[in-house]
């Protein structure tokens, strides 16, 4: 949807109190869109959102073909757009457009949609454009983008990357340019992106409250005012705005002249060697950045400082080797890196090393432009000196408040024993063992669920296994039954000629399955009989195993724990496995098996999630030895809650933890009773050769 129109002015860019990485990132794509877009990392309430339609104000205004849908410039229209060829009418100018794309858009809202009607019975190209041709020359702003669907996702940065759209319905294709300044914000503790397409973004940036109470106080003070006087707030910034695109509007102009010099080229290529990024995005990425970091501060030539921050914006996200890595970069490689590869050759030219000033830099305050868009303004501030705007809050992404678990009973120095009233001995967190690939554990059946990558389900996107009448807007034709459809009726309708006349009620759209992402609840046993610390450690090994797994399957995730006297939720069911593999890092083990409890606890959760979204299907992963000692009659009671799971129809994997040459086989009777399945640490494995031979056994009396 594009941003309304209405009289109350957008909060001013310039106001935004603080977060000078991501007010950089976002002014040096309004630079170069070649830089290739922001993605905004932050926690909730930390006015991500605000910042970036913000930045749509100070964007300069379009020339565009008139009537022209897809926002062809007069002097250069695109040759294959839908809506040419354009001839040499009037221009029309308009402001920059800021598109927003909620995260339940449909792939026909994105890319746009084809009249599949009026293509069969008339042969004719009715495009309805979709939210990528709003965006041509402007901006697009997807909120909460890790929350998108993966299709929708690689659609759009497909797009971005071409810089053009297409759309294709059984034979019948539609291509329109699509550039557009991206910027995506997520909160990483509803769930992180795919590496790949972390790559994607351009630069990104981490976002967090300041914990200073001054600036918070400016904050709340600046946003006060704004809500209760919008025209008046924007007058008494409109002097910074006009700086601001005024800035912009020279940046653009002195970019082409901008030299990126031997020297900084070779610092850019010996930055991404030396962090061990994938593929040669980074690179380009990085030397885009350094050179729009230059236009920003007026200069011609990029220096060192240009890199060392183009690394600060390009990079951290290019880090991740897997969901559970943080992003980040360290600064004194960083630094080190630069000072080995620029020592000889130098960055800032023969003649002087500051040829516009201390305060002419990127982070500086000089009055002629090369410092930061002014902020938290006043007459009693003076200007910001020389240091980079990522210098100032560098270590404040990454601090994080202790978890309740660890703050508790987390891990210490050194393993030692503790006692908990009525839990008996409690230990000291243990490390898990490097995780591996496991088996994929699905829910039987056919499931109806999110796109994801675990169970069957009836899906947008997969193999078509029929066709079916449209319940609402036509998803994917199915050619061949809207044909046989039709057909009966040709005489009837008065058919004349080679064309086919169909009507609305012959439509058919395919049927087509895929796979769903579930809601995978571990219930894990912490109890003394799990407390060895090989054992343990194993057993956290596997479950981050399974954490991972869950991650690639676009799962959601959660997490039970019991021991001592009860169980606990240390993870309500989330998107983000990072999360989960945190409180599994903190968890200590000792005490009796209260199992009964843990079963009932996920019994719970099960019912609150149905009620929440009833057509994510959940699988419970019970991680024990099946050993049940806590409370008054422990057993029969783990096996009427074992019982009560298997009569809500809850599909069930017992991953069976008992060690030792003498086994009871109590796992195997906790999971007969939950009517799942049984599976030892070694059968998880993906590679497992005894997984193998029960697999091939279980083939075998099938036949």
């Amino acid at each position: 949807m594009t941003t309304p129109h209405d009289t109350t002015p957008q909060y001013p860019f310039s106001a935004v109190v603080g977060m000078d990485d991501l007010r950089l990132a976002l002014l040096l794509n309004a630079v170069s869109p070649a830089v290739g877009g922001v993605l905004v990392r932050g926690e909730k309430g930390t006015a991500k959102s605000t910042a970036v339609r913000a930045l749509s104000a100070l964007m300069p205004a379009v020339d565009v073909v008139g009537g022209c849908r897809f926002a062809c410039a007069p002097d250069a229209p695109d040759p294959g757009c839908p809506d040419g060829p354009h001839g040499t009418g009037a221009a029309e100018e308009r402001p920059t457009r800021m598109v927003e794309l909620p995260v339940g858009a449909s792939e026909d809202r994105l890319v746009g949609a084809l009249d599949i009607e009026r293509a069969l019975s008339e042969g004719v190209k009715a495009f309805e454009p979709g939210l990528l041709a709003d965006a041509h020359r402007g901006i697009l702003y997807v909120d909460e983008v890790n929350l998108l669907h993966d299709h929708l996702v690689d659609l759009l940065l497909d797009a971005a990357a071409m810089g053009a759209s297409y759309v294709e319905r059984e034979g019948v294709s539609v291509r329109h340019a699509a550039r557009f300044l991206l910027v995506g914000t997520m909160n990483p503790e509803e769930g992180e992106l795919r590496p790949q397409l972390l790559d994607r973004f351009g630069l990104t940036v981490e976002v967090a409250a300041s914990r200073e109470p001054d600036l918070r106080v400016e904050v709340v003070r600046r946003r006060l005012a704004y809500d209760a006087d919008p025209a008046g707030f924007a007058a008494r910034w409109a002097a910074e705005e006009d700086e601001l695109r005024r800035r912009i509007a020279a940046a653009r102009e002195l970019l082409p002249g901008v030299t990126l010099g031997d020297a900084a080229l070779r610092q850019v290529a010996a930055t991404c060697a030396a962090f061990e990024v994938d593929g040669m995005r980074a690179d380009i990425v990085m030397a885009r950045t350094a050179t729009a970091l230059a236009a920003w501060a007026g200069r011609t030539e990029v220096l060192e400082e240009d890199v060392r921050q183009a690394a600060l914006l390009a990079l951290p996200h290019r880090r991740r080797r897997n969901p559970f890595d943080a992003p980040g970069l360290d600064e004194d490689k960083l630094d080190q890196t630069l000072e080995e590869f620029g020592a000889d050759e130098g960055t800032g030219g023969d003649d002087d090393p500051e040829p516009d000033g201390p305060d002419d830099g990127p982070g500086g305050g000089g009055p002629e432009g090369g410092g930061r868009p002014p902020q938290d303004g006043g007459p009693d501030e003076s200007a910001p000196g020389p240091e980079l705007p990522h210098q100032q809050e560098r270590e404040a992404p990454q601090e994080q408040p202790a978890a309740p678990e660890q703050q508790e009973s987390g891990p210490t120095p050194e393993p030692a024993e503790q006692s908990a009233p009525g839990a008996g001995g409690e230990k000291a967190a243990v490390g898990a063992t490097e995780p591996f690939r496991t088996r994929r554990l699905d829910v039987p059946g056919l499931g109806e669920g999110a796109d994801g990558r675990r169970s069957r389900a009836r899906t947008a996107h997969g193999r078509t296994t029929g066709a079916r009448r449209p319940h609402g807007a036509l998803g994917k034709l199915h050619l061949a039954a809207t044909v046989q459809a039709a057909a009966p009726h040709q005489r009837v309708r008065g058919r004349r000629g080679p064309g086919l006349v169909v009507r609305r009620d012959d439509l058919r759209e395919a049927v087509r399955e895929g796979r769903e992402g579930n809601l995978v609840l571990f219930v894990v046993d912490a109890s003394g009989s799990m407390a060895a610390r090989k054992r343990m450690s194993a057993v956290k090994g596997a479950v981050l195993s399974l954490l991972l797994d869950a991650y690639q399957r676009r799962d959601k995730i959660g997490m039970i724990t019991f021991r001592g006297a009860g169980a606990e939720l240390a993870l309500p069911p989330t998107s983000s496995v990072e999360a989960g593999a945190a409180r599994l890092e903190q968890l200590p083990t000792g005490g009796r098996t209260p199992l009964s409890e843990g079963l009932l606890r996920a019994h719970e959760v099960l019912r609150v999630e149905r009620m929440r979204d009833a057509s994510r299907r959940p699988l419970l992963v019970v991680v024990t030895d099946g050993r049940a000692t806590g409370g008054p009659e422990p057993v029969l009671r783990s096996a009427r809650a074992a019982r009560l799971l298997a009569a809500q129809g809850t599909a069930s994997v017992v991953v069976d933890c008992e060690a030792g040459p003498v086994r009871l086989g109590l796992a195997g009777e906790l999971a007969r009773e939950l009517q799942g399945t049984a599976i030892t640490l070694d059968e998880l494995r993906a590679d497992s050769v005894s997984a193998l031979v029960r697999t091939v056994q279980g083939n075998r009396k099938a036949a």
